[in-house]
């Protein structure tokens, strides 16, 4: 019964960090500020609140958990950036294309094999990114949607690279990521100060949306499988779109849902094959 009882707590805390990962997009579109400053401010506050979690950091300083915080900050940039030139749809969907980043790069930088589904995915995913660059899209859509497309690079680069660390802890790599994205993106501030209403929604997404989700997977992994964590927190970029539909009124192309749906179908039925095959994969 206890051991139900954790599970059953683990698979709320997972619902419960994807739905806060999911407010980003609609936070992000909401705070007139300068992109670079949002994810500057959104990673100081975060760093604080990860800091004040773990308390005691193990910085190695080694180039692979230097690597794995520099594709942590290139992620979370180049993501809060791309919000704001193409709709909240394209940026998390082409982001969440990260997983066949992780298997090209696997094979090239660890020598891991490449099998025949991983061919199979790439090309299947691949096919779907190209919707989302099709349509009446202006200069400012198709720049956000390679910032989203170097976000999904970043996002695949981490784990490839927490891979290379023999002790190496993602949460770590995390709060150093955090802290070089506060120093690059900071100085920002000062080009777009936000309003009130601004500043509260910054501080919500350091808090709520970044710094607690983080802690709150790292519990619930504890006492769920990365299958099970995998599937549950796939809901956030369904919600995403859907948060900015209902409160902002942005509507996605319809080359942009059905590249979506392909995204979403061949990405999920991977993560399945990969992770009972005993491959374990870090959420950005």
């Amino acid at each position: 019964m206890e051991a139900k009882s954790k599970k059953t707590r683990a698979f709320i805390l997972l619902a419960l960090t994807a739905v806060l990962w999911s407010l980003g997009g609609l936070l992000i579109k909401k705070i007139n500020a300068h992109p670079l400053a949002i994810a500057g401010v959104r990673s100081c506050i975060s760093a604080i609140i990860i800091l004040f979690y773990i308390k005691k950091p193990c910085f190695t300083w080694s180039l692979p958990q230097l690597a794995a915080a520099f594709a942590y900050s290139v992620t979370v940039i180049t993501f809060v950036t791309a919000n704001k030139y193409t709709t909240a749809a394209n940026a998390i969907l082409i982001q969440y294309t990260a997983p066949i980043y992780v298997a090209l790069l696997s094979g090239w930088l660890l020598k891991e094999k490449i099998g025949l589904i991983d061919w199979i995915t790439i090309a299947i995913v691949f096919s779907g990114m190209i919707l989302f660059f099709m349509g009446d899209l202006d200069t400012r859509g198709t720049l956000g949607n390679i910032l989203a497309a170097i976000s999904g690079l970043g996002y695949g680069l981490l784990p490839v690279f927490m891979r290379m660390q023999k002790d190496g802890s993602p949460i770590e790599s995390v709060l150093l990521g955090n802290i070089i994205t506060s120093v690059i993106g900071v100085p920002f501030l000062f080009s777009a100060v936000p309003d009130r209403e601004g500043w509260l929604y910054l501080v919500f997404l350091g808090i709520a949306q970044l710094g607690v989700p983080y802690i709150l997977y790292s519990i619930a992994l504890k006492n769920a499988t990365a299958l099970e964590a995998s599937l549950i927190t796939a809901i956030e970029p369904i919600l995403n779109p859907l948060w900015v539909f209902i409160f902002l009124n942005e509507i996605p192309g319809m080359f942009s849902i059905v590249g979506g749906v392909i995204v979403l179908a061949a990405i999920t039925f991977r993560s399945v094959v990969d992770l009972r095959n005993g491959k374990l994969t870090i959420r950005q």
